[in-house]
């Protein structure tokens, strides 16, 4: 089913009056104002974001990318695949052709190393390092400092990724970056639907990858070992500086936190713009409230730019004056945090939509053991919203859609892991409306899930995009509708239907989804 067709407008000025008499540019300037306070910011044109809209585009992208790269690539993610041998080919193919080229790859070490001593993501990696050495490869796995001990210990494979992972996704190749939600494996590259936008930036690739090389400096090495028989080993180098968080993981939280304040805060003293010419400010986006020491309730949490961010933009958009805008927020695992619940209940907008997965969609649907209740209990959350909704009067203002294309697991059937946030400003007065839809001003893209594990416990990295570009408004506006063309809106009244009903044992999903569900 199609998405509902926004009001048309012209995107030919960006600073075309607004019902309310307030220029679409001093709008926008509005939430930019309250970001530069909160990350740092880098001007760009809109023409540098290229979005990539399929699976299949991110995959041929990507490896177009990395076999053109002359110098770097370094690439963020939870974990390459275990089968994944045509990545793996196309990065020894890009590292024999250019002698110069270096690699740095981070993963995390409880989902890559999983199935060890059987083929694991450390040991399809592993060979990179035989062949071209530890001077041009890199391979690094990130351990949570909270599971330490006899919990290490004694909790099993799988559940003890509840206590924290790495879950960047960060691919740049010299001058480019990728940022995306989509791990890298099969699914990812074939029928399982995320967002994708590539960075024409120097400057934002730098910024990445020094986000990227400062937990490679907290993460563990990994080394090839004939002896061993995973074919891995993981050591602590002594070049981390930081101990182990296996060993002391308050010293390793302390030596962390000192580490990345620098990075993810805007610096004191900015430098001015000067391209008159530029018309988007990419505003980098992080969570690593892990590495961070608690902070007393009494201070403002820096430990997450990104939950600051949404605060302030959703806070803004609370104003009457945005009355006229739409949102849009997609989470493929519906379970927004509390907080985020809130202030998209709380905003003046009227025409606005969420968009997650269906139960058909979801990865773990028609799964073995417990994790096959956790689509129901999922449908479960949804409906919760929608009861808060009703419950704040926002019943009428907020349609919520599920995407379903095929079902999981049958041909054809594809999963929906994409999440986000569009909003559209105001469209100016009627007499002045075109034949061109709203465009997009301002859309977070990344990898977090929008859970409270994305904001307590994972290290999550992402961006916020706020343009006047006509162009990439549109490029947005494009991307957001074409997620809803496979989204049926669902109502309060389907959700009580028999088979939408769920029964007791979805409690049991409902504990598992913080504790897996946004682990992914």
């Amino acid at each position: 089913m199609l998405q509902a067709k926004p009001r048309r407008y012209s995107t030919s000025s960006t600073t075309v009056s607004t019902p309310n008499g307030a220029s679409q540019a001093s709008m926008l300037g509005a939430f930019t104002s309250e970001l530069d306070r909160i990350a740092p910011k880098f001007e760009i044109q809109g023409s540098q974001i290229q979005i990539l809209r399929t699976p299949s585009e991110f995959y041929e992208t990507l490896k177009a990318k990395i076999l053109g790269a002359e110098h770097r690539i370094f690439l963020s993610t939870l974990y390459i695949g275990k089968t994944e041998h045509e990545l793996i080919s196309t990065l020894q193919q890009a590292l024999r052709a250019k002698p110069k080229l270096k690699l740095s790859i981070l993963t995390d070490a409880l989902r890559g190393t999983r199935e060890s001593p059987d083929p694991s993501c450390a040991s399809l990696l592993a060979p990179l390092v035989t062949e071209f050495g530890p001077e041009r490869v890199e391979l690094r796995m990130y351990h949570t400092p909270n599971l330490t001990g006899l919990r290490k210990k004694y909790i099993p494979k799988r559940v003890n990724e509840g206590w924290g992972l790495q879950h960047m996704k960060l691919y740049g190749m010299d001058d480019e970056i990728i940022l995306s939600g989509a791990n890298l494996s099969t699914d990812y590259f074939t029928n399982r639907q995320d967002r994708y936008h590539v960075f024409s930036s120097k400057q934002i690739t730098d910024y990445f990858q020094s986000i990227h090389d400062a937990v490679c400096q907290l993460s563990f090495l990994v080394n090839p070992s004939a002896q061993e028989p995973a074919g891995y080993t993981l050591t602590w180098p002594v070049s981390n500086l930081a101990p182990s968080p296996l060993i002391s993981p308050r010293a390793y939280i302390k030596h962390s936190s000192a580490v990345l304040s620098p990075l993810i805060l805007p610096p004191p003293n900015p430098a001015p713009t000067t391209d008159s010419k530029t018309n988007t400010t990419i505003y980098p986006l992080l969570s690593l409230t892990q590495l961070f020491p608690p902070s007393p309730q009494s201070q403002t949490p820096t430990t997450s730019t990104e939950k600051l961010a949404l605060t302030s933009l959703l806070t803004t958009l609370s104003s009457p004056l945005y009355t006229p805008s739409t949102w849009t927020f997609t989470a493929g695992y519906f379970n927004p945090s509390p907080f985020l619940s809130s202030l998209l209940l709380s905003t003046a907008s009227t025409q606005n939509t969420v968009i997650t997965a269906s139960p058909q969609a979801n990865g773990f649907y028609n799964s073995r053991g417990v994790s096959g209740l956790l689509p129901p209990a999922y449908t479960l959350l949804s409906r919760r919203f929608l009861e808060r909704a009703r419950k704040a009067g926002r019943e009428g203002d907020v349609v919520l859609r599920e995407w379903r294309r095929g079902t999981v697991g049958e041909e054809g059937g594809w999963s929906y892991h994409a999440k986000g946030l569009w909003i559209a400003l105001p469209p100016p007065p009627e007499s002045e409306e075109k034949s061109q839809p709203q465009g997009v001003s301002i859309s977070i893209i990344g990898s977090s899930n929008y859970t409270q594990r994305s904001y307590a416990l994972d290290l999550e990295a992402g961006a916020c995009i706020a343009t006047s570009d006509p162009a990439l408004q549109e490029r947005l506006r494009e991307e957001r509708d074409g997620l809803g063309e496979y989204a049926d809106v669902v109502t309060r009244e389907e959700f009580e239907r028999s088979e939408r009903r769920v029964g007791i044992k979805v409690r049991v999903a409902m504990w598992i989804v913080g504790i897996v569900g946004g682990a992914l």
